[in-house]
């Protein structure tokens, strides 16, 4: 069932967005050669905690962290571990979120690992863009389909594939409701969009092909021709002009 929140319900989605945005800006610092994905993920887990509020995704159906931490290859829900430890050239993929008085917030990153290729720092702009380039169909009357396709046209365009098996979703008192968001789509398809309704629009993007598959620790999720990926994900809120992006 897709809900349309409140102006109460708003307020408080607004304040668990700007943590999850803030902590995303705080682990940017942090982000260097040398560095284990599960020292971030401590980082993540003390700030969310500062503010009052708890990491969304420790314990999420199981998953031990508060980040997913997915680098190069690795599309989503890598595991943190202190044996993963970033080197000069990578990429990184964090994905948290905060849940703060019963609402949570849920953005996305790649961020660089020291210096990277042209290539690779070209891919983390498209996926960025792509978000941007979606969410400007995101408004009240619109239907959704018209996001997901101005997506997959950009990327594409690009010369990019779009993951398939993995899709944004709507938020709010849960960290995954209705209705479903691909990044893929037909115009003038989909459910119609509504002031009030708040959704988590996250293009997941392959340097390759799209097909993904998942490693034996029932999480991680890594392209399947061991090309990079790229993860750009915000919290957006509908309203009958533009739509407010809540983790900024």
């Amino acid at each position: 069932m897709i809900t349309i929140k409140s102006k109460s319900e708003i307020e408080k989605m607004r304040i668990a967005g700007k943590i999850t945005g803030d902590a995303l800006k705080l682990i940017e610092k942090y982000i260097r050669p040398g560095v284990s994905t599960k020292e971030l993920d401590k980082i993540a887990y003390d700030f969310i905690k500062k503010q009052g509020a708890t990491p969304s995704f420790l314990n999420y159906n199981g998953f031990p962290g508060s980040i997913c931490a997915s680098p190069n290859s690795w599309v989503v829900h890598g595991i943190p571990s202190k044996d993963i430890v970033l080197k000069e050239g990578d990429i990184i993929s964090i994905d948290m979120g905060a849940c703060k008085d019963g609402y949570h917030g849920d953005a996305a990153r790649t961020f660089a690992v020291g210096k990277i290729s042209d290539e690779a720092q070209r891919l983390i702009d498209v996926t960025k863009q792509s978000f941007f380039e979606g969410i400007k169909y995101a408004t009240h009357g619109a239907k959704l389909g018209d996001v997901s396709a101005a997506i997959q046209e950009y990327v594409e365009k690009n010369g990019y594939s779009v993951v398939r098996d993995l899709v944004g979703h709507g938020i709010g008192k849960k960290l995954h409701e209705d209705p479903s968001v691909p990044n893929f789509g037909r115009k003038g398809k989909g459910v119609k969009l509504a002031a009030g309704m708040t959704l988590a629009v996250e293009p997941m993007v392959n340097e390759g092909e799209y097909d993904v598959v998942v490693l034996d620790d029932d999480w991680t999720c890594e392209t399947e021709d061991g090309s990079l990926s790229a993860h750009y994900e915000n919290t957006i809120l509908i309203t009958k002009g533009e739509c407010e992006i809540l983790t900024l």
